[in-house]
């Protein structure tokens, strides 16, 4: 064995030295040396093979997760609902990002707290570039009978995951987030509609329904990316 032979530390494959991501089961690596930190944003992330949508299976957990905690997380949904309102487009990403960093924050610990949301400003330009770019390519999209849009969606469902789990920027994040979609577009599709359908009850059941509804969707996504991916041990530090 080469003495400087690098390997996974989750699968143990061989890397390249410079490899911040394994490309056998897709695992984040720590830094070669310390003091000498490498960009995650400019690795490309390799997912691990095989992937496929559990759609029911990651809307039940999102539904486990928030139930615990339904007031923390209703006033997430409420504070969610009316920032948008007030700032439409500008605080989508950042409190996107927010509500998905507390589902992985009470994943991880058992609890959450209502404050965790504001975390989701630490990151703030990059989730509001990834939802301005997102948002007029789903636009576009829609524009072609629907499901173009929809497909768009699904592409780009893990985005802001990326940008607070793995550091990642921008660009980066949303191409990770292709990467793991591209092995089932259908059945991530129907992940996304069925997420809209459950929103649209939240509107039917005179728009506070949305409270919950928007917490359990980010949930759900948020538990398929910890499925799919993988946390990072720092994130649970935040």
């Amino acid at each position: 064995m080469n003495p400087g032979s690098v390997f996974c530390a989750n699968c143990g494959s061989p890397l390249a030295p410079e490899a911040r991501f394994c490309n056998v089961c897709g695992q984040a690596q720590p830094l070669a040396a310390e003091g000498a930190p490498q960009s995650r944003a400019a690795v490309e992330f390799v997912p691990r093979a095989g992937i496929r949508s559990s759609t029911g299976a990651w809307l039940s957990e999102g539904w486990t997760v928030i139930k615990g905690d339904l007031g923390a997380f209703a006033l997430m949904g409420l504070l969610y609902l009316v920032i948008n309102g007030l700032v439409p487009v500008i605080m989508q990403g950042p409190l996107a990002a927010g509500l998905e960093l507390a589902v992985i924050l009470k994943l991880v610990r058992g609890r959450v707290d209502f404050a965790d949301m504001f975390k989701g400003f630490n990151y703030f330009v990059p989730t509001l570039v990834a939802s301005l770019i997102i948002s007029a390519f789903v636009f576009v999209g829609s524009l072609f009978c629907l499901i173009p849009g929809i497909v768009l969606a699904a592409m780009y469902l893990f985005t802001f995951l990326f940008i607070i789990d793995k550091r990642m920027d921008f660009w980066p994040a949303m191409q990770a987030s292709h990467a793991v979609v591209k092995n089932d577009y259908f059945g991530f599709s129907l992940f996304v509609i069925a997420a809209g359908l459950i929103n649209l009850l939240g509107v039917l059941a005179c728009i506070v329904g949305l409270l919950i509804t928007i917490p359990w969707t980010f949930a759900a996504i948020t538990v398929a990316y910890r499925d799919l991916v993988g946390f990072e041990s720092a994130t649970a530090q935040q």
